[in-house]
């Protein structure tokens, strides 16, 4: 502690920089479909991080595409990635990641950022993920400080879409774990300061569903109403949870129909899976296609299935835990009793595990209530997370701590 203290003192000596600094960020509406304010906010990261000397570049993303209420698949531009590296032929290279974008759209009520009281602020992005973006500024800074910086080559990715399932960005995380020996990511911690061990992977699903229009009082039973197969299959869908451990399904938007003397032919069911374990995609890919075939086997009815799992679950495995022993080692040495506990949430840190890279993925500020208008975080934290990972980076480059 005493050969890195002039480091940690300096990332105290930040925090009443670092709470402005949030609040300029927090204050630009970066809504996943709001390219331009997930722009804004990338203009103003690569100013922060440029005096640090990493090489940064931008990265355009294939549009967003998803299932339109009337069936079509539609797109939507996205923000580009930021990327920057810094030695890459250093012996340890460390992943940092950190999503830009929030789930505030542009036309949300929640836009303003307020003093709960002298040290909390609420307000959109404080917490998920804009306050994890100056942590992870203060550890990188600490490090570049650092008479041992040589030893340590740094690769960050900040990207657009994690909060919509990070699919444009997946291939530039596949990549990244590829060429890093570990990862740290940025979302905020829970509400007590503990981490995140095991996540529970994601795949969201869209059911397009047709069936025959009819007048509805002439000639019905000339009809084939696709809300009423939509609601059979909901239904049916719905009844897979507490099937299968650790697997739950979430029926989660409907729209379908129009003009009540019609019989509909069209409905759109969107629905999200979580799984404990690698083989729960299986299964429900089983499961999904004999409740599909059932319907595609009626007369004047036809099920389209879009989508899929986009994050494996991560498992909580040896390299994970010693991972996680480190920074509950460098935690304990800044007055910290630090837990990792599962979660059924996922992040980017799903992705690099499933690409073989160890990672530590809820490093930022302590905060809660995120994805809603009441989402918190705690200033001191700025500091206090850090510390945390700039005492990891100090102790891997002085050689206290190795890596693999």
């Amino acid at each position: 502690m005493a050969d890195h203290r002039p480091e940690l003192l300096w990332i105290e000596s930040q925090l009443p920089a670092m709470r402005g600094e949030l609040l300029q960020l927090a204050q630009i509406n970066s809504g996943s479909f709001n390219a331009a304010g997930v722009d804004a906010v990338a203009a103003r990261l690569d100013t922060l991080f440029a005096p640090l000397g990493a090489a940064s570049e931008r990265i355009a993303l294939e549009p967003f595409r998803s299932t339109a209420d009337d069936g079509t698949v539609k797109e939507r531009s996205l923000g580009s990635a930021l990327r920057l590296r810094q030695r890459p032929d250093a012996p340890l290279q460390i992943f940092f990641c950190g999503h830009m974008d929030t789930v505030y759209a542009i036309d949300s009520p929640f836009q303003q950022v307020r003093e709960l009281d002298a040290d909390r602020l609420n307000g959109p992005g404080v917490a998920d993920l804009k306050g994890g973006l100056l942590v992870m500024w203060l550890a990188l800074s600490a490090l570049e400080r650092s008479a041992h910086r040589e030893r340590i080559g740094w690769e960050v990715l900040f990207n657009p879409d994690e909060e919509i399932g990070s699919r444009g960005s997946a291939q530039l995380l596949a990549e990244a774990a590829g060429r890093n020996h570990l990862g740290l990511i940025y979302e905020p911690a829970y509400a007590d300061g503990n981490l995140a061990s095991a996540r529970k992977g994601s795949g969201n699903f869209d059911l397009v569903i047709k069936g025959r229009a009819a007048h509805a009082g002439r000639n019905p039973e000339d009809g084939r109403n696709a809300i009423a197969a939509a609601s059979e299959l909901i239904s049916a869908l719905n009844a897979l949870n507490g099937r299968r451990e650790g697997l739950t399904l979430n029926p989660g938007y409907v729209r379908g129909g129009g003009a009540l003397n019609i019989v509909p032919d069209l409905c759109v069911f969107k629905f999200n899976v979580r799984t404990s374990q690698p083989a729960d995609e299986g299964w429900l890919h089983d499961q999904l296609d004999l409740l599909l075939a059932r319907v595609n086997a009626r007369d004047g009815y036809a099920v389209e299935l879009r989508g899929g799992f986009t994050r494996p679950p991560k498992l909580f495995d040896e390299k994970h835990q010693r991972l996680a022993a480190m920074i509950g080692d460098c935690g304990r040495a800044l007055d910290l009793d630090l837990q990792f506990k599962p979660t059924g949430g996922c992040c980017d840190g799903n992705n690099l595990a499933a690409h073989g890279l160890a990672n530590v993925d809820n490093l930022g500020v302590v905060g809660s209530e995120i994805h809603s208008e009441r989402e918190w975080m705690r200033v001191s934290s700025l500091a206090e997370r850090g510390k945390l990972s700039a005492l990891l980076l100090l102790r891997l480059a002085s050689g206290e701590l190795s890596w693999p």
